[in-house]
């Protein structure tokens, strides 16, 4: 095992060695010094693609790297959440021999455990592959881990902490921070994604929740003929929900479809706490009248209550266009530190909800406004808490889809009128219409208490009893720095001078002492640039998070 990881190792450093290079050369532009260096987009964009490439060429485990990346906007810039949103888990099947070998160490022999079996697969992925069989004149699917994934795994990940300290001498230390958790998290994931036990008990809770609902189909798992690594469940089939045309020639409603997919969504996330997380069209099929039916239930993931609760009020913040709400549900919920400037952030969620607002302006574009703020998020940098960050690529993920299927479709009124419907939104409703209230309130006492300070205060113009008194009171220590530098580049400009001088006139002994003081006033003057004590500070602003914090 030691010995396969060593060569693992070897490999993936040979794949991202490249890179990591290259991103050094960005920070310090010779490397070991100078300034930083400026990289656009569109070389951004390149080093995604090449890096896309080298997790491909890895293999499984850094495809499902790559995925959790896809997720995780406060670690990677936007051009390579763009780029590793396009990895699907798709890969040629494993020799059926070797996967035969797996579902009879489990189960027992193929022919006696089911009555027919199709020994070519009808998908495959990094981790697993199905096929179909029968039982008890039933077709189902049965999806069988992957021949000799486990010790590929298992060294990928030690590799993975292998890396983990050269990464960090390569990012700053708020991203080195998220890279630490998103380890534990990766290796957490992929070790549950590979136990089939826990996706059968998820599908089984979120088949449970959708039982009344006759718009969702979610296969019966039959725990019999399953195990740690392998999982047969019943056979539903279905037009894939992205090939719009075959919709239509089916006479389905692409606009009611679109809207069925974002309810059962939206019941999943905020109201069940537990939700199927991959919702790309490969997941997702439409039976002939109109039913959505779920695969793939290996990612999923719960929400807990307050976050429940954070992800209603931003919805309905969006809403209303209400910027300061917007931030506080990011704020709250852990994506956006307090210490954010809120006229900057303001200014991005208006920009983001103009962007999104198209011809009507009731029509949003919940994705772009996500993107936006996930630019924000790298920019600070922040780390997202895993499961909200898996939420909002379940978010985007679902309107690409929604879009797709209906090109005007409204993202923001389905939301509410689900949240409406459902009850979850009163108390909302209640607090909106008690501050509008309270804002009536204090605009009639202004109009009570102005016009008579604003006569009095003209009477005192017209007689000219007011004066405008203006004082500047200068930071002495901030004029006694300034003060220095001049002096010490005044000092360096002679010296500089008369080392010149006294090389071209003179020994160069004298020479070599005229430079030896222009070294140490030059020394002097950079170190007065360096002192942060001397610079003026920007002071974080204040904001909501701290008034209640204040009131607590």
């Amino acid at each position: 095992m030691m010995f396969r990881a060593y060569r693992r190792f070897v490999v993936v450093a040979y794949q991202f060695l490249p890179l990591l290079l290259a991103y050094a050369r960005d920070r310090k532009r010779f490397v070991f010094f100078g300034g930083r260096r400026q990289v656009s987009s569109e070389v951004r964009r390149a080093r995604a693609r090449s890096l896309l490439s080298s997790l491909l060429t890895l293999g499984p485990t850094f495809i499902k790297l790559g995925q959790l990346l896809s997720t995780r906007p406060d670690v990677l810039p936007s051009e390579y959440i763009d780029e590793f949103e396009r990895l699907q888990d798709d890969v040629p099947p494993a020799r059926w021999d070797a996967a035969k070998a797996v579902v009879e160490a489990d189960l027992g022999p193929v022919d006696e455990v089911f009555e027919t079996f199709d020994d070519e697969a009808i998908s495959g992925a990094s981790l697993g592959q199905v096929y179909v069989a029968s039982v008890d004149g039933e077709k189902v699917a049965v999806k069988v881990r992957r021949p000799g994934v486990e010790p590929l795994v298992e060294a990928d990940l030690r590799v993975v902490r292998w890396s983990l300290p050269i990464l960090m001498r390569f990012v700053g230390q708020a991203r080195s921070f998220s890279l630490e958790t998103i380890a534990d998290e990766f290796e957490r994931t992929i070790r549950e994604e590979m136990d089939y036990r826990r996706e059968r008990e998820m599908l089984v809770e979120i088949r449970e929740n959708f039982a009344d609902n006759e718009r969702i189909r979610v296969p019966a798992a039959i725990p019999e003929l399953s195990s740690q690594r392998v999982l047969t469940m019943e056979y539903v089939e279905g037009t894939k929900i992205s090939d719009v045309e075959d919709l239509d020639g089916l006479g389905i409603d692409r606009t009611e479809l679109a809207e069925t997919l974002q309810r059962s969504y939206l019941q999943m996330i905020v109201q069940d706490g537990v939700f199927h997380a991959d919702p790309h069209p490969g997941n997702l099929a439409v039976r002939d009248d109109g039913t959505i039916v779920f695969y793939d239930f290996g990612m999923s993931g719960r929400v807990d209550p307050f976050i429940q609760e954070k992800i209603i009020e931003f919805y309905m913040a969006i809403a209303a266009q209400d910027t300061d709400a917007i931030l506080d549900a990011l704020i709250e919920m852990g994506t956006l530190s307090p210490e954010a400037d809120r006229d900057v952030m303001a200014n991005i969620m208006e920009l983001a909800i103009a962007d999104a607002r198209g011809e009507d302006i009731e029509q949003y574009r919940v994705q772009q406004i996500i993107e936006q703020v996930e630019d924000t998020i790298y920019d600070f940098p922040l780390r997202l808490p895993p499961n909200l960050a898996l939420v909002l690529r379940v978010a985007t993920v679902v309107e690409g889809v929604c879009v797709t299927l209906d090109s005007n479709f409204d993202f923001i009124s389905v939301a509410t009128g689900y949240l409406r419907e459902e009850g979850l939104i009163e108390q909302s409703a209640r607090d909106f219409v008690a501050d509008r209230a309270d804002e009536v309130r204090q605009f009639g006492e202004s109009l009570v208490r102005v016009p008579p300070k604003l006569e009095s205060t003209l009477d005192d113009l017209d007689r000219g009893n007011v004066t405008l008194k203006v004082e500047f009171e200068p930071d002495e220590r901030t004029f006694d720095v300034l003060a220095k530098r001049l002096v010490l580049a005044a000092l360096l400009t002679a010296a500089l001078i008369s080392a010149s001088v006294l090389y071209a006139f003179a020994t160069t002994t004298t020479a070599a002492v005229a430079l030896a003081l222009a070294t140490l006033f030059g020394v002097s003057l950079w170190r007065s640039f360096r002192r942060r004590r001397q610079g003026i500070d920007a002071q974080p602003q204040f904001t909501r998070q701290r008034l209640r914090e204040r009131e607590k």
